[in-house]
């Protein structure tokens, strides 16, 4: 990769993300200038030249939300008009995943309608991290990688057992919901024998940012749980997943999630689960970059610029990406196979 070809801008969202992802490549980060009108009107304007460059511009489109897929837009349209030759987006955080359907009559589908304004605005490929449904990628008409953060998930899981000496037997893995399966499908395919099965917790919404646990389908008692899902959001969902496992006997109980929201009183809600001994740790990635003020204890911060460095090399260099993951997993294997031998010694 010639590195002085390669350009990566960090937007308004992800500014430490995209330093961690230059500093990995050992690329210097290209630069834009973000403004805003009194009235809240913005403008983006890039500071270096684009003209028949290849660029990727780091955006999620977390809170405030409609001010950061603006500004993402925005830039996409100014760099277009530069001359770009090919603008690529990385999205670590995509907004308005979770309307992905009509669930009701009279609803938009708003993932749709941000799908073909990115397209509209003229972006050539779309990277993001653990869409909340898999389907959104076919609301593109243009290449998009939706990016897993099982490999990820699954180290810190090993790291977890490896430094607390945990019985292998003793370990599963747990789905917060039917829906959520696939996802811890795919971190015990990295898992391995280090971890023993999964359990799944069955619920219901009666309507948004609310559900009730109807049952647990698994044998949890004695175990220490590693409960998976893809968001945090109010938080209200997986701390009621959280306390209807320690109901059934769970031991010790993780959650792990890759983007943390922390909206609401979410941020109270995990410190008391935390302090009563419900949760021992929260566990999310760097997708969302989380200010002060939503951080608590036991709050652990794990990063995505590793696996996002790579792919965006291994894109830039027209690579296999699947080879990112077959090396990782590679990793990840040798070091639970390890572990195993060491523990039953």
């Amino acid at each position: 990769m010639n590195k002085k070809d390669i350009m990566i801008f960090g937007l308004s969202s992800n500014k430490s993300l995209t330093k961690k992802v230059c500093d990995i490549l050992g690329v210097e980060e290209s630069q834009s200038k973000t403004s805003k009108f009194l009235d809240g009107e913005m403008i983006v304007q890039s500071l270096d030249s684009v003209r028949g460059q290849e660029i990727y511009i780091i955006q999620s489109t977390n809170q405030p939300v409609n001010d950061n897929i603006m500004e993402l837009l925005i830039a996409v349209d100014a760099f277009k008009r530069a001359s770009a030759a090919k603008i690529n987006v990385v999205i670590p955080y995509f907004g308005y995943a979770r309307q992905d359907r009509k669930a009701k009559g009279r609803q938009p589908i708003t993932s749709k309608l941000v799908a073909n304004l990115i397209e509209t605005a003229g972006v050539h490929r779309v990277i993001t991290v653990d869409l909340h449904s898999a389907q959104i990628m076919g609301f593109f008409n243009i290449p998009i990688d939706n990016f897993s953060t099982a490999q990820i998930v699954a180290s810190e899981i090993v790291e977890t057992i490896y430094a607390d000496k945990l019985d292998p037997e003793e370990c599963i893995l747990v789905s917060p919901d039917h829906g959520g399966l696939t996802r811890v499908h795919g971190v015990a395919k990295y898992t391995g024998n280090i971890t023993n099965g999964i359990a799944v917790i069955a619920k219901r919404r009666p309507e948004p940012n609310k559900a009730e646990v109807e049952f647990i389908l698994g044998d949890v008692k004695g175990k220490t749980c590693f409960i998976i899902d893809d968001m945090i959001d109010t938080g209200g969902t997986i701390i009621k997943g959280a306390q209807a496992l320690k109901e059934q006997g769970a031991k010790e109980i993780y959650i792990i999630a890759c983007h943390g929201l922390f909206n609401g009183e979410a941020v109270s809600k995990m410190e008391d689960v935390i302090n009563n001994g419900t949760v021992k740790q929260v566990v999310v990635t760097d997708t969302i970059e989380i200010p002060e003020e939503r951080k608590f204890k036991n709050l652990k911060i794990i990063s995505v610029a590793k696996l996002l460095a790579r792919m965006i090399q291994s894109s830039y260099e027209k690579n296999s990406l699947t080879g990112v993951y077959n090396d990782e997993q590679n990793e990840i294997s040798k070091r639970v196979e390890d572990y195993i031998k060491g523990y039953k010694k």
